[in-house]
């Protein structure tokens, strides 16, 4: 089938087409969003960081549980790409293992350049993106409106501009890697230790770390391996994620 088809299929699913995402106030809101979405559709989420040299991420396709794994040492602007190109091989049916980036648009195996084009298209439908855009407007001022007016990241605009034929690869290169320096500086000013359990969540999925919780207050998982899946070390903390989850009062 076409990458729109596929696209629209899972946009559907998931409830997460441009009207949906408009309500959020960010592309960063819109991708908590699209990864809950995701989550309450049935799917594990995980992002963690892992040494970027192994892979990006990786579908595991399964009809009880299937998973995508994103890698969280990516910038968050390309995370939304990922998940989207990972939902993909699930929607296929497959299960991979993936080094793919955003900026890359050669040397893949068909499968891999489909799914980047679902993802593309799930992300930015293409009538959407003709409809919206400028005339003679700098590139990176373009893809920058656009990523506001479309809640996505400039990462995932400019990929599809170069998919739609407007601009070409040497303009994709260059504004691609602008918008990378920029967002790297933005993360390094931002950085904090952030909320535990927040990124815990995060780390192993929230319906992961719920049915983990649910499994181990029914007795049916110890204690010690529920902590040491989750990554903590003291009830009390446990029980918080319980509460913050909805599980424990």
């Amino acid at each position: 089938s076409s990458p729109e088809i596929f696209a629209a299929r899972i946009s559907e699913t998931l409830g997460f087409d441009i009207s949906a995402r408009k309500r959020c106030r960010t592309w960063k809101e819109a991708l908590r969003f699209f990864i809950r979405q995701a989550d309450e559709a049935g799917i594990l989420v995980m992002v963690s960081g892992i040494d970027p040299n192994e892979f990006r991420s990786f579908a595991l396709s399964d009809p009880l549980a299937p998973l995508v794994f994103v890698n969280g040492t990516d910038p968050k602007a390309a995370q939304m790409f990922t998940l989207a190109y990972e939902l993909g091989h699930l929607w296929l049916g497959k299960s991979a293992l993936s080094n793919m980036e955003p900026a890359q648009t050669t040397g893949f195996r068909r499968e891999e350049v489909w799914c980047s084009a679902v993802a593309s298209e799930l992300l930015v439908p293409l009538a959407a993106l003709r409809a919206k855009l400028g005339v003679d407007e700098n590139i990176g001022d373009l893809a920058n409106r656009l990523a506001r007016e479309l809640k996505v990241s400039a990462l995932v605009i400019l990929r599809h501009l170069f998919d739609a034929g407007r601009i070409d690869h040497a303009q994709f290169e260059l504004a691609w890697e602008r918008e990378i320096q920029s967002l790297r500086g933005e993360e390094r000013r931002k950085s904090s230790g952030g909320d535990f359990h927040l990124t815990t969540l995060t780390r192993v999925g929230r319906r992961f770390a719920r049915a983990l919780v649910t499994s181990t207050i029914e007795g049916h998982t110890l204690y010690r391996n529920a902590f040491r899946m989750l990554g903590i070390s003291i009830a009390d903390t446990f029980d918080r994620l319980g509460r913050k989850l909805g599980v424990t009062e």
